[in-house]
């Protein structure tokens, strides 16, 4: 999924999609949202949290 933020284009994630690639459960990134304690915060769409993709990987690079 794509979002118009400004000028620039950004890929956004679901819930489960960020949550399988960050290795936790969706119910951990809920709270974070819900918390504003992760490391990531995601955006907020219709009611629907959705992840921005470049923060995700770059929590995944870091990891490693």
């Amino acid at each position: 999924m794509q979002t118009q933020v400004g000028a620039a284009i950004r890929e956004l994630m679901t819930t489960a999609q960020a949550a399988a690639a960050l290795h936790r459960q969706p119910r951990t990134l809920n709270k974070w949202a819900f918390t504003k304690t992760g490391p990531v915060q995601p955006i907020r769409v219709h009611g629907r949290l959705l992840w921005p993709s470049d923060e995700i990987a770059a929590l995944t690079r870091g990891a490693q």
